[in-house]
């Protein structure tokens, strides 16, 4: 039987977004996309605006108030004057952001927007989500936009309005409208907003989204109603029937070794400690991080199994954790539900043998065929420690750190 493992990790540049949006009849700012400088100012003066933004392209937040290893600060300016967006690129091409979100030494940006600067004159916040509790996708709006939802959720909560809608038959007419009507919207506004929010709808259905939000969805003061900035999240489930957006997954921004743990259904994070985590699902990887770090230690990664584990996926997972100069222990924890530990012992005593493991291992399984399991790791005549528990688990694959 094939099994399906829920995922959550694609992540679009904000130009892919908006041009997804655009694709499906809702209004955006003109924009071009360019990866020189050159490019940027012909982009410039082809939109013939009043007005131009150019935007860094990264995936980490806090643009505006990143820094830039040329020297540039704000990766978000606005100008009337090409030329400015020409001198601006050349800063911001090929050089290094940091922002709050990024590494410390910051992210490359190979890309820039150079967008229609538009007028706010109003900002509201609009947003569809997948809600097990209503079983189905549901709408969220307030008139106070541009501002953190959560904080307008605790501050005023009278000003966040919900309406669910009923999957099978779609967003009604009147649910659109009346949405509008919450948000604030006005005369022949409050039309021209009711339109965006159904086709917001109809592209939250056909593209597999779990969450559309658009912060601020605001209106122009030359009466436009317009989606300034937006967040996409997608069902990765749906991978098979959204090839062309899956293929527009950009993984430069990922460490390498994360884009070759995901080539095998691993999820790997780097931590700056020395010991390996090697968990099978997310909820214990935490918690086998923390009792590393209770114990005295300093985890080196976040290494996720998963469910459907075969014996090449843990020889890879050994092959990238070894790899990894920091590491100087590694402390498997699995805890068989639907993993076989007996698939793990294989994929552990074969990984030792043929990478030449250099540093302490310690093994705690628990869970289906843990019996055989250990008799594998028993008879393979590997310097494997055994454990009994996670707390013992923890303590002696701190030990083994400090012992060296």
């Amino acid at each position: 039987a094939v099994q399906l493992t829920p995922r959550r990790w694609l992540n679009l540049q904000e130009y892919q977004s908006k041009k997804i949006m655009a694709d499906h009849g809702v209004t955006v700012q003109r924009f071009f996309v360019a990866d020189s400088a050159n490019d940027a100012l012909e982009a410039a003066q082809r939109l013939k605006a009043k007005e131009i933004v150019l935007k860094a392209q990264i995936l980490a937040g806090g643009r505006g108030k990143g820094v830039f290893n040329s020297g540039l600060k704000g990766g978000v300016h606005l100008t009337k004057d090409p030329k400015i967006v020409e001198q601006l690129a050349k800063q911001m091409i090929g050089y290094n952001l940091s922002t709050k979100q990024t590494p410390k030494n910051g992210v490359t940006v190979k890309k820039v927007m150079v967008a229609e600067a538009l007028n706010i004159s109003r900002e509201t916040y609009f947003a569809i989500l997948m809600d097990r509790a209503c079983n189905g996708p549901v709408m969220v709006g307030s008139p106070r936009g541009g501002v953190d939802i959560e904080e307008v959720a605790v501050t005023s909560p009278e000003l966040i309005f919900k309406e669910e809608i009923d999957i099978f038959e779609g967003i009604k007419d009147h649910q659109a409208l009346q949405m509008a009507k919450n948000l604030g919207f006005k005369g022949p506004l409050q039309q021209q907003a009711a339109d965006q929010i159904k086709k917001l709808y109809n592209l939250f259905l056909k593209i597999d989204a779990t969450q559309v939000e658009v912060n601020p969805f605001g209106e122009t003061p030359e009466g436009q109603v317009v989606c300034f900035d937006a967040k996409i999240n997608f069902d990765d489930n749906a991978e098979f029937r959204q090839k062309e957006i899956f293929a527009m997954d950009d993984k430069s921004e990922n460490e390498p070794i994360e884009n070759e743990a995901a080539k095998y259904d691993l999820k790997y994070i780097g931590l700056d400690g020395n010991i390996a985590c090697f968990v099978n699902g997310a909820g214990l990887a935490m918690a086998t991080c923390d009792i590393i770090s209770l114990n005295g230690g300093k985890p080196a990664n976040f290494l996720d199994l998963g469910g459907g584990v075969k014996e090449a996926q843990v020889y890879q997972a050994f092959k990238l954790l070894t790899a990894d100069p920091k590491v100087e222990a590694i402390l498997v924890n699995i805890f068989g539900g639907i993993v076989n530990c007996a698939i793990i012992a294989n994929g552990i005593t074969k990984a030792c043998q043929e990478l030449e493991l250099k540093v302490p291992l310690v093994v705690r399984l628990e869970g289906t065929n843990v019996q055989e399991a250990q008799r594998i790791l028993n008879e393979s005549g590997l310097p494997i420690t055994s454990a009994s528990d996670l707390e013992d688990a923890a303590k002696k694959a701190v030990a083994s750190v400090a012992k060296k």
